[in-house]
């Protein structure tokens, strides 16, 4: 198989040098040979204290709260649904049920899902906050360029039945709705408001990869006149990961609610395949843009853009296949490396230019374009290390657990120069760290109780 990388454009790697290069870290430091033993790189895994120092600071973090971070006063959905299942060891069940039960009280009419939520008396931001009779002490939002609050619930609910066995909640009565009710509402939202029928895609807001920034508005929060709606891999990725955590959770004794469901999240697949994935580059497409075309000034080549988190969601939703996994995954490394970023985590390569995104924070290689997250380079992480390369995930999870060990916390996002900046206690960032490593040693401590080789 031949494959495509963007250290040179049109260069073309044979499988070989894409793995030697994909081992290659950094220049100073040799790749491990192509026979290292499996039994002996679960040995080093198991054997290496940094994994448990770690993951017992983020515990430590989990513990103290449902905030997104020091940085932020309210509780959001897209961050709670990936740090919920650590949580849940160190936070009373019933404390993240609750969290979970206010999300639906203020779910709107139509079924969508608001991003997060904030004691009444701290709702000093500028959102268009959401009241709910049933919760007259909170105030809610919704960043409406985002796609993902309703799949991130949905994710988040199966989550927590699949950790506490508590399906109890599923029948809990939300103004006049169960959740196990308001948990298809949502989803449908999806299909009856941010669909695109010419592409069978939903769309958002054009943002950089996941973020939550429109470039057209100098905060770029909210979807508005100006806005460029755009089909992204991010947005969809996430919904087939919804959609099979629908059917495997909670429709567990629906068969023909079930089968519906099934049947869309296949269309999604298949168009997701169609409409994004770029054949010849071997990644996926920025945006598919809708009736109000790009935002970007004319002449601007959008499509040379890799967006590292969505690909990410993409593996987990199973829409590539192991050789394309190495391959994005060579892609990611070599981002790395011509950026100077520390980690896999980097939002995109390369970031778009100074002056596209009206929001300060935007310039490039700042914040969601162009910084290093591990809040997504974990996800990655345990991508590698479920699917079958753990000696890639075990390279690539070393650099983030030394920098939390050096700087002594969670932070939000890196720069490309490897410093901390956002908010200091980044839960998301911990709980997603915590479960790669728990997917890592998994590995391991499987490995050495079959005696069977590994990849």
């Amino acid at each position: 198989m031949k494959l495509h990388t963007p250290c040179r454009p049109g260069a073309i790697l044979t499988l070989a040098s894409l793995l030697a290069a994909a081992f290659a870290f950094a220049a100073d430091e040799p790749a491990p040979p192509p026979s290292d033993d499996a039994r002996a790189l679960a040995r080093r895994i198991l054997a290496d204290p940094r994994p448990a120092k770690v993951r017992a600071m983020g515990l430590d973090l989990l513990r103290s709260g449902l905030n997104a971070g020091s940085g932020y006063a309210e509780v959001w959905i897209r961050d709670l649904n990936t740090f919920i299942v650590p949580a849940l060891e160190v936070t009373p069940r019933d404390t993240i049920r609750h969290a979970l039960l206010v999300f639906f009280h203020f779910q709107g009419p139509d079924g969508d899902i608001v991003d997060g939520y904030v004691p009444a008396d701290r709702a000093h931001v500028g959102y268009k906050y959401r009241t709910s009779p049933t919760q007259p002490d909170l105030r809610a939002h919704k960043n409406t360029v985002e796609t993902d609050q309703e799949s991130s619930l949905v994710l988040a609910v199966a989550r927590y039945l699949r950790t506490t066995g508590d399906r109890s909640l599923l029948a809990e009565e939300v103004r006049g709705r169960t959740v196990r009710q308001r948990l298809e509402d949502a989803l449908d939202y999806l299909f009856a408001h941010r669909f695109s029928p010419q592409h069978g895609l939903i769309w958002g807001a054009t943002t950089a990869d996941w973020g939550d920034v429109q470039p057209e508005h100098s905060w770029g929060v909210e979807l508005d006149e100006h806005s460029h709606r755009a089909i992204d891999i991010y947005d969809n990725a996430l919904l087939v990961t919804a959609i099979d955590a629908l059917v495997e959770t909670v429709l567990t004794e629906e068969p023909a609610t079930a089968a519906r469901w099934r049947q869309r999240r296949a269309e999604l697949a298949r168009r997701i395949r169609r409409h994004l994935w770029d054949e010849r580059r071997q990644q996926f497409i920025p945006h598919l843009y809708l009736d109000e075309g790009s935002p970007w000034p004319a002449g601007f080549d959008e499509s040379r853009i890799f967006y590292h988190g969505g690909t990410a969601v993409a593996i987990e939703a199973g829409l590539l296949t192991p050789e394309e996994i190495l391959t994005v995954y060579g892609q990611m490394r070599a981002n790395c490396r011509l950026s100077g970023a520390a980690t896999i985590g980097l939002t995109l390569y390369p970031a778009y230019p100074d002056g596209f995104f009206l929001n300060p924070a935007m310039k490039p290689y700042s914040y969601q374009n162009g910084g290093d997250w591990t809040w997504f380079g974990a996800r990655m992480v345990r991508q590698l290390a479920e699917r079958g390369f753990p000696a890639i995930a075990w390279r690539e999870l070393q650099p983030m657990l030394d920098r939390v060990l050096q700087h002594g916390g969670f932070y939000e996002w890196w720069t490309v120069d490897n410093q901390p900046r956002g908010s200091g206690k980044f839960r998301g960032s911990a709980g997603v760290l915590i479960e790669a490593i728990d997917a890592l040693q998994a590995w391991a401590r499987t490995r050495l109780a079959s005696g069977n080789e590994a990849r």
